[in-house]
């Protein structure tokens, strides 16, 4: 990127060199932001799907007890976003920009990261190791996370552009999340497994972390800030949003459906171990699982716009929960449960893309429908509840895998000296993996169809017609 490239010279984001000659943002300002997403999905991932089974299985931690450790940073995130991103807004009324706590956390980020794969310890040490670490790493995430999000609204005043700004994060999400579950425990596989491959794959996704977070954060410096109201605390928002039943419900459906993509995440290297064969199909499940979300987002987008968004969440939510309890049988039987188990894989990817795309379309119906009703468009305190509710299901997916793990008795070990499975924690994996996914996804049904009524009771929230138009 020459001539200054992203955050310097003309070419900034948002900067005098920023627009495409019609007065849009241009692609390569589109790109030094998105890139940031890359990052965010990388660290969103790994964490989720390697460092359970990195302290049950190399380090030696007791399950129940490494299930605290991953649960224990998102109940922390919970409370230290509000607080990010109150000090994002105070240093934009400051100083114009939100580049210092940007560049903060795109410089802490990598090292907290990396040193969560260092453990020099194992058992109860390596559990304390981890903890501190993961904390570290999840407050220097916020740092970088949170006025992030807020740079779009600060980058145009134009909805449409902010929608292609949008796109362009989507996109690189998604290359961030494939580019983790597909390079990660590849990384360990050829580094020689244990801890010493987990140390080179934490090193190594570091510096990941550093090229793209950078972009972003120095980019920052060439958009003015506007910050808006300080985001409210956990409280302040649900004395806010009290009263929309609507809302409430569809909060629910999506923190039980995020527990249970948790709950098979973090269950696949377990899965991929002590089922298919070996650690390394690790990799592939993942791959078989996300990727064909980005196929499926616009198809998705298509049928929605024919049958309706809640029917069409409804439909995924069944298609979910039909393949993850075929995974029961699939996995555990059989000369081809590979290549079964991978088939299911796909088809839950397919549905996976309805579940992160359609209840993000719906919530605004929510908001302004509480627009209505109060007088006040509250859209933060509304955001700041979905955020913390998706906290909640992601933190309780492992946590809950974890005493399944402990409750059918396996056994952790470290590198040096593994243990066998009894056939009673095997098939503990196996339930985590296949039936508790499916009896979450199974339980969200109710809360979709209460939306439903609510949504159907509330004449300000849009809804979908029945030939497929949005009314």
């Amino acid at each position: 990127m020459s001539g200054g490239g992203i955050g310097g010279g003309t070419d900034g984001i948002g900067g005098t060199g920023s627009t495409d000659g019609t007065g849009g943002i241009g692609r390569r300002q589109l790109a030094g932001y998105a890139l940031g997403s890359v990052g965010t999905g990388i660290h969103s991932t790994v964490p989720g799907l390697l460092l359970l089974y990195f302290m049950t299985d190399a380090l030696g931690v007791p399950a129940g007890v490494a299930g605290l450790v991953v649960a224990l940073p998102k109940a922390w995130d919970a409370l230290f976003n509000p607080t990010v991103g109150a000090a994002s807004d105070r240093e934009a009324l400051r100083t114009g920009r939100r580049t210092r706590i940007l560049l903060a956390g795109a410089l802490a980020l990598p090292v907290a990261f990396a040193a969560m794969f260092l453990s020099p310890l194992t058992g109860s040490g390596a559990a304390a190791w981890v903890a501190v670490t993961f904390v570290l790493a999840s407050s220097a995430f916020a740092l970088f996370q949170v006025p992030y999000v807020a740079l779009p609204a600060e980058m145009s005043d134009r909805p449409g552009e902010r929608t292609r700004i949008m796109v362009w994060r989507i996109v690189c999400l998604t290359v961030g999340i494939l580019v983790a579950g597909g390079l990660a425990p590849a990384v360990v596989s050829l580094a020689g497994d244990g801890r010493r491959g987990y140390a080179v794959m934490g090193a190594v996704v570091a510096v990941l972390l550093l090229a793209t977070l950078l972009v972003p954060a120095l980019g920052s410096r060439r958009v003015p800030a506007r910050p808006g109201p300080e985001p409210l605390g956990l409280r302040a928002a649900l004395r806010t949003a009290r009263g929309n039943r609507a809302f409430f419900a569809l909060l629910g459906a999506f923190v039980l459906q995020a527990a249970a993509v948790a709950i098979m995440l973090a269950a696949a290297p377990y899965t991929a171990t002590y089922w298919l064969g070996g650690y390394g199909l690790t990799s592939v499940l993942f791959v078989c699982l996300v990727a064909p979300s980005a196929v499926a987002v616009p198809l998705w987008g298509r049928a929605a716009a024919r049958w309706g968004r809640l029917r069409c969440l409804g439909a995924a939510t069944v298609l979910f929960v039909l393949a993850s309890a075929a995974l029961w049988p699939a996995a555990g039987t059989g000369a081809a449960r590979v290549t079964a188990t991978l088939v299911l894989c796909a088809l839950l990817g397919v549905a996976y893309a309805a579940l992160q795309v359609l209840p993000l379309s719906l919530l605004p119906d929510t908001v302004h429908a509480d627009a209505a009703r109060t007088g006040r468009l509250q859209s933060g305190a509304f955001t700041g509840l979905w955020t913390a509710g998706e906290t909640a299901g992601l933190a309780a997916g492992p946590g809950l895998f974890s005493l399944a793990l402990a409750a059918a008795g396996f056994a952790s070990s470290t590198t040096d000296h593994p243990v066998a499975q009894t056939a009673t924690a095997r098939a503990g994996v196996l339930l985590g993996f296949s039936l508790v996914p499916a009896l979450l996804m199974l339980a969200s049904l109710p809360a979709l169809r209460a939306y439903g009524r609510r949504r159907a009771a509330t004449p300000a929230v849009v809804v979908d017609s029945p030939a497929g138009e949005i009314s």
